[in-house]
């Protein structure tokens, strides 16, 4: 702000002049004193300039609804809602998020700079401030087989763009633990910066070592014991409650029931399709849940507000005071999050705004390269005696290693509906790699599903009872360049085509919403268990930095031993 701008703003602070827009008669929740004070609030320039007694050019009576600052996503990845990013900024808009700290590693696992440049042109000029956070592990550990790699040479350039806060989830933590030369490089060009964490349960002296080498939030873990530990070493907690990984209610009613000071406690979807974000709500969702389980409104609003604008020193955003940026949510209800209007930089969003998306390359559209499998490719041999599989665990993208004795013919394991067989396939570069594992608890009977969307190199994944209908998943993904489907009875019962990338539909949020919605109703016909998102669920069963097991494209993994069960060379 120069000094012009200073001597007029402030002269609509002091009353000697009106402001531009004045939401009068409004109940305000300062975030910093927990309290409810009814108050105008005065706006001008997109700032806040008083709140208090003003006279506005316009002025609008909120006759005792509430207003609060508008809401932060600490970390998502866009390209987990499957819709282009103005689509789901604009949805979520509309649940009083004004503000999304993105880490857009899915991207760039598949093509690199060439997907960061997407994301970064996609999300430019929109009504809402869009933040990114550089995606630091590309791929996620060395062995894995994705699109780009992402070097701290290649981030250093895009250091200048003010949109670019930090250094995005980190989660190789082997390399950061061992101040291996390739992190220690990234650590350091983001020394002055947020780093954010991916650590799900470090323990002891590896979560100190985590921390000791800057890294300050955290988004995975799944309970308060563990969240607690966290905080003792300084962290900032993003408590997460997207599609798949639902996190909240064990971490809040620890808050709750322990009387935990929530200043380092934050809210995230980290991946959230559009389905669940238009049924249930964005941010707002994470803060009526919170506030249904006990914890006081205002605490729950401040946690979405001010405590993530803090921690990754967003100094104007995250409060309704004077000097902050003026984005707010007028609620019809606290309780409920009622949302009755949205507010960035002093002006109303439009509900019905027609969303301008712009083009992609070709290239971004042809990402799905497969090599022609067969029922004897598929075949697994297995011995008569126990044999790891991975089994799938209920509300969360956690595994568990368990070993069991397989259902086999010829000493070759036999799926069906108890024991699904899943086969993940190398996409980006055409290499023919591929692997098969059993897995308990998935349930699908009488055919398949497959997608692409699988974190975080991206190649496909299918699932199913029997090889033939697998195989048709497969080449129907090929047949679309990527997406969701579904194979029930030898036929395609289903698609979701996400051309862009393999990761993102070129179709409106209310036609990816509606198939959505059939396909994880179809699946949950086949026998999916009601508490596992059978796409989400699918997405992570091939990413070995999450605990107990994975499938990779290299062969079945332990994830928290850090070392291959079955290696494919």
């Amino acid at each position: 702000m120069n000094d012009k701008d200073l001597k007029k703003l402030t002269a609509k602070s002091l009353g000697r002049e009106k402001a531009e827009l004045v939401l009068k008669n409004a109940q305000v929740i300062n975030v910093f004193s927990e309290e409810i004070l009814v108050r105008d609030v005065a706006v001008g320039d997109g700032m806040i300039v008083g709140v208090g007694q003003y006279q506005g050019r316009e002025e609008v009576d909120l006759s005792g609804k509430y207003l609060c600052p508008g809401f932060i996503d600490a970390h998502l990845h866009l390209e987990s809602t499957l819709v282009a990013p103005p689509e789901l900024i604009h949805s979520a808009l509309q649940w009083g998020t004004t503000t999304f700290i993105i880490d857009p590693h899915e991207v760039v696992n598949v093509a690199g700079e060439e997907g960061l440049d997407y994301m970064l042109e996609q999300t430019e000029g929109l009504a809402a401030n869009v933040f990114v956070m550089l995606p630091s592990c590309v791929p996620a550990v060395p062995f894995e087989e994705n699109g780009g790699v992402f070097t701290a040479e290649k981030m250093e350039p895009y250091l200048a763009n003010p949109r670019v806060l930090g250094l995005g989830e980190v989660m190789d933590y082997v390399s950061v633990i061992g101040a291996e030369e390739e992190m220690v490089k990234k650590l350091r060009l983001f020394r002055e910066r947020i780093k954010d964490g991916h650590a799900p349960y470090l323990q002891d002296k590896q979560l100190a070592a985590y921390a000791l080498a800057g890294i300050k939030t955290d988004h995975e873990c799944i309970d308060y014991a563990y969240a607690l530990e966290e905080i003792r070493n300084g962290m900032q907690v993003l408590i997460r409650e997207g599609s798949g990984a639902r996190n909240l209610a064990a971490i809040v009613r620890g808050i709750r029931e322990n009387n935990l000071d929530t200043g380092n406690f934050s809210f995230c979807t980290d991946d959230k399709h559009i389905n669940d974000i238009q049924r249930e709500g964005h941010i707002s969702y994470n803060i009526k849940k919170s506030i249904a389980l006990g914890l006081p409104p205002l605490k729950a609003i401040k946690m979405a507000t001010l405590n993530t604008a803090r921690c990754y020193n967003l100094t104007e955003l995250g409060a309704v005071a004077p000097g902050y940026q003026a984005d707010f949510v007028i609620l019809d209800s606290l309780e409920e999050v009622a949302v009755h209007a949205v507010y960035h930089k002093g002006k109303k969003v439009e509900r019905e705004k027609k969303i301008d998306i712009k083009p992609c390359s070709e290239q971004l559209r042809r990402t799905v390269h497969l090599p022609a499998l067969s029922a004897e490719d598929l075949k697994l041999a297995v011995p008569d005696s126990p044999s790891s599989l991975i089994q799938m665990s209920e509300g969360q993208i956690t595994t568990k290693h368990v070993r069991d004795v397989l259902p086999a013919r010829d000493g070759c394991f036999v799926p069906n509906a108890q024991y699904n067989k899943v086969v993940v396939v190398e996409r980006h570069k055409g290499t023919g790699h591929f692997a098969v594992a059993p897995v308990l608890g998935f349930n699908l009977g009488q055919g398949a599903i497959a997608t692409s969307v699988s974190h975080d190199s991206h190649n496909v994944v299918a699932i199913g009872d029997n090889d033939e209908s697998i195989l048709l998943a497969l080449q129907e993904l090929q047949r679309v360049q990527g997406g969701y489907t579904m194979i029930r009875e030898q036929r395609v019962l289903a698609t979701l085509p996400l051309p862009i990338m393999g990761l993102i539909s070129d179709a409106g949020h209310q036609a990816v919403e509606s198939m959505l919605n059939t396909m994880v109703g179809y699946a949950h016909e086949m026998g999916v268990p009601a508490s596992i998102h059978p796409f989400i669920a699918l997405s992570f069963i091939a990413l070995p930095v999450i605990p107990e097991i994975r499938i990779t494209t290299r062969g079945l993994y332990d994830a928290v031993e850090q070392k291959f069960i079955r290696y494919i060379p």
